[in-house]
């Protein structure tokens, strides 16, 4: 062949490829008008016997040499190229709006995880003027934050200071920032508050936001962290009113919601919810390995997910541990009260008392789903996806799903072996919903029970 033939062949090809494009958009306009149809009727938007349907005679239609595989795969594409875009032409959803940051020049102090994130939210609520500065040199360097030299030079100015250290450093830091910019408003975002009662200055509101990860560093901060998260604020008697709804409007900038509680509340709130289940992680892992080798080979995914935060960052967890210490015990210690009621029954082979006690911890699960994803429990349906192992599989099926506009609530992924894969348990709202998601999955080939 040669090179004028090889034009040839490739104008033909770009003219195809033209023909193509030109026949999915004119599909497109058609769906768009079946779309508003149904919309308009009641009737279901997607028909996924109808698109089985479509599939099915696509394949006995084809001539060749497109094999059966690559019919569907295809034409399985198109179907929901065509369902997001219908979708979104006629999404009427206002976008969330967040409020305009009310500062201009902000510092912050200490540049870890929430130190980056809160100055790259505070970026892109428009404040012009953001530096930074830790002790560590090196994580000041990894941030994107404009650096300056010392605290002193980092408060210089600002309106506002948010301070980001480890809690055992949080107290004597905060005295510091205020010291320095005697005009500024002081925050911080530790995760205890009873020690920074202490601090009785008008110009400090302590703060916490629920935000984070087991694992951090300036290199997985994220402008968005903070988006729909909750920010506790915890103020003193001594802190000025006015200063208190200054850092609630900056924290709505970042995209977080702001609950006053007192400091005491939190904490005991955050013993239970927070630091008793890393302290529970951490003995579980323990007892694991004291197991053996065997024990942590044939783990199942219940132990990893129970213990998923087991071993976070000691030097930062060993300061919240200490620092709401008498919390965290008396915690413990109830559970310890409560662990010896139950290993009697279970010696004693108190069946109804263990049957009981699975099905109070189930009430109280369904209640905290409810409160996360604010609908009844009863409406929360679980698809279990046995999965391959091999790139593509997650993003297949989220595509798939979104597509015909199931919003997944949440997810687990359940690693099992190379050779089987893994279990995708996925969580949709409403029966409806989730009969749809499951026969969308299985029309892809996936078992969806």
């Amino acid at each position: 062949m040669n090179d004028d033939e090889l034009d040839t062949l490739r104008g033909q090809i770009s003219d195809l490829d033209r023909e193509v494009l030109a026949g999915l958009n004119k599909r497109l306009e058609l769906v768009r008008q079946v779309r508003a149809h149904k919309q308009e009727t009641g009737a279901p938007i997607i028909d996924a016997a109808r698109e089985a349907e479509l599939l099915d005679e696509l394949v006995r239609a084809n001539g060749g040499p497109l094999g059966e595989r690559a019919v569907r795969s295809l034409f399985s594409a198109v179907l929901d190229v065509m369902k997001q875009e219908s979708q979104r032409s006629s999404a009427t959803a206002p976008t969330a709006t967040r409020t305009a940051a009310p500062v201009s020049r902000l510092a912050v102090v200490g540049t870890g995880l929430l130190g980056t994130s809160v100055a790259l939210a505070a970026k892109r609520a428009g404040v012009p003027h953001v530096r930074g500065w830790d002790a560590d040199g090196a994580t000041l360097r990894e941030s994107a934050v404009e650096p300056a030299g010392s605290l002193a030079a980092a408060v210089e100015d600002a309106e506002l200071v948010v301070v980001s250290v480890p809690v055992g450093a949080v107290v004597a830091t905060v005295r510091d920032a205020l010291a320095a910019a005697p005009e500024a408003t002081v925050t911080d975002v530790g995760s205890t508050k009873r020690v920074l009662t202490a601090v009785e200055d008008p110009r400090f509101v302590a703060g916490h936001p629920l935000a984070g990860g087991a694992s951090g560093g300036p290199a997985r901060a994220a402008a968005d962290l903070f988006d729909g998260a909750v920010w506790f604020l915890t103020p003193s008697p001594a802190a000025d009113a006015a200063r208190i709804e200054k850092v609630e409007r900056f924290v709505g900038a970042l995209g977080a919601r702001t609950v006053r509680l007192d400091p005491a509340e939190h904490d005991r709130l955050l013993a239970v919810t927070s630091h008793l289940p890393h302290a529970l992680a951490n003995l579980l892992m323990r007892a694991a390995a004291r197991a053996g080798e065997d024990a942590l080979g044939y783990a199942g995914a219940s132990l990893r997910e129970m213990t998923r935060v087991a071993g976070a960052n000691p030097s930062i967890w060993a300061d919240i541990f200490v620092d709401n210490g008498d919390l965290i015990a008396a915690a413990l210690a109830e559970v310890g009260a409560e662990l010896a009621e139950v290993e009697r029954a279970l010696r004693d082979g108190e069946r109804a008392a263990i049957e009981e006690w699975i099905a109070e911890s189930a009430t109280a699960r369904t209640r905290m789903l409810e409160y996360a994803y604010r609908t009844e429990a009863t409406k929360l349906n679980r698809i279990r996806v046995r999965i391959p192992d091999k790139p593509g599989v997650l993003a297949r099926i989220t595509q798939t799903l979104g597509a015909a506009g199931i919003n997944i609530e949440d997810f687990e992924l359940r690693h099992v072996s190379p050779e089987y894969g893994g279990v995708l348990v996925i969580l949709v709202a409403g029966g409806d919903q989730a009969e749809l998601a499951r026969t969308l999955l299985r029309r892809e080939g996936y078992s969806a029970a």
